[in-house]
C-alpha cells in the first residue's frame, strides 16, 4: 500500500505543470470538447514520456536532464508572454481564433508539461509497483488535474474578470 502511495505522490508532483497550464488554457477554452482534448492529451503525454523514460533508463538521461527544464521554460514562457500581450492589447477576437487545444499548440503544450515525466520515468522501475500501473496512474492524475484546473479557471475568471489572463500569463 505504501508503494502505491509513492506512485501517487510522484503522479501528483508531475501533474503540477499540467494543472497550472490547464488553468491558464481554461481561461480561453472551455467547451466540453476542448476540456476533453487537453485533459486527454496532457494525461497521454505524461504517461508516454514517463514510459519512455522508464524504458530508456539512465542511458540517455544525462543528455536530457541538463536542458529539459529550459525547453519547458521556453515553451511556457512564450505562451505566458503571448497571453499577457494580448490581454493588455485587448485582442479578444484574435485570441479566440487560436485554439490551444488543437494542432501543434496542443502538442507543444503537452510536451512542455510532460518533459519532466521523462526524467521521473527513469526511477519508475525502482518502485515495487508494476510499470503499467505507475504509468497509468501518472496519466490519469495529470488528465484529471488538467480537467479540474480548466473547470476552476472559468469560475475564477468570472469572479476576477479580465485581469486573470495577465495573472495566468505570469504563472506560466
Amino acid at each position: 500500500m505504501i508503494v502505491y502511495l509513492e506512485a501517487l505522490i510522484l503522479a501528483l508532483a508531475l501533474a503540477a505543470d499540467a494543472f497550472s497550464v490547464g488553468a491558464s488554457v481554461g481561461l480561453l477554452h472551455r467547451t466540453p470538447r476542448q476540456l476533453f482534448r487537453l485533459s486527454f492529451h496532457f494525461g497521454l503525454f505524461q504517461s508516454l514520456l514517463a514510459l519512455a523514460g522508464a524504458l530508456t533508463g539512465t542511458l540517455f538521461l544525462h543528455y536530457v536532464e541538463e536542458y529539459d527544464h529550459w525547453i519547458a521554460f521556453g515553451l511556457l514562457s512564450g505562451l505566458g508572454a503571448m497571453m499577457i500581450y494580448r490581454s493588455l492589447r485587448g485582442d479578444d477576437h484574435e485570441v479566440s481564433n487560436i485554439d490551444l487545444t488543437k494542432g501543434m499548440q496542443m502538442i507543444g503544450l503537452s510536451i512542455a508539461v510532460s518533459i519532466d515525466a521523462f526524467a521521473a520515468g527513469v526511477g519508475l522501475p525502482t518502485l515495487d509497483v508494476s510499470l503499467a500501473i505507475s504509468v497509468s496512474l501518472i496519466g490519469v492524475v495529470a488528465g484529471v488535474a488538467t480537467l479540474i484546473a480548466m473547470l476552476v479557471a472559468n469560475h475564477v475568471k468570472n469572479w476576477i474578470g479580465k485581469r486573470i489572463e495577465i495573472i495566468a500569463g505570469l504563472v506560466l
